[in-house]
């Protein structure tokens, strides 16, 4: 007679976070097109009926893993916008909610960089961007209100910064050095200071 403990069924809730979590690995590791639909099944311990019932076809598994991580990475970067402060101290947040996401889910952040699922053809990043961008012309707005510039000029620099902040936060994804908070405040530095006013040893105004 067996001694094991009898298997506890997996609810189809916690079987489809499970195959989430299994594609989310391989398809960090090599993409949508290096995935196969039978590594999938094999990681998980299922059968590929299984994947099929749940998400209809490998695709499907993709948009799910895509769409997950998309709003966990908006969620938190919109929600460093909308709290109060001031515009650097929210550019702050929000360079800072990126390079933690980058931390705590690298397989996640390497996703969203690479194929772009069916539901978003343009990139899941670049629907991101362009999203964060409009919140962060919506504040810009008012601080060029106030210096008296205009709501064009507020536009243009909306793009331009989200921009260097995701490009730093690509090349961060690598190097990891040095710590983000780092590099927050230098990327700070250069979009509050400009290249004339830097100063040698930043900090986060948000963190003092």
């Amino acid at each position: 007679m067996s001694n094991n403990p009898p298997r506890t069924r997996m609810t189809g809730v916690q079987r489809r976070g499970q195959l989430v979590d299994v594609g989310r690995g391989l398809f960090a590791a090599r993409g949508l097109d290096g995935t196969t639909i039978e590594e999938i099944a094999a990681c998980a311990g299922v059968s590929k009926p299984v994947i099929y019932e749940h998400f209809g076809s490998k695709e499907g598994l993709y948009t799910q893993v895509v769409d997950f991580e998309f709003h966990i990475l908006l969620d938190s970067i919109t929600g460093a916008l909308t709290e109060e402060g001031k515009p650097r101290v929210l550019v702050e947040r929000a360079a800072l909610a990126l390079l933690t996401y980058i931390e705590d889910r690298a397989e996640g952040f390497r996703i969203l960089m690479r194929d772009a699922p069916p539901s978003q053809p343009e990139g899941a990043f670049s629907t991101l961007l362009s999203q964060v961008t409009a919140r962060v012309e919506h504040i810009l707005s008012d601080e060029f209100h106030r210096r008296g510039f205009s709501a064009q000029d507020g536009a243009m620099y909306a793009q331009m910064l989200v921009g260097m902040v995701a490009m730093t936060g690509q090349w961060w994804q690598d190097s990891r050095q040095p710590d983000k908070h780092t590099v927050a405040a230098h990327l700070v530095n250069l979009a509050w200071n400009g290249l004339t006013g830097l100063q040698k040893d930043p900090e986060l105004k948000s963190e003092a």
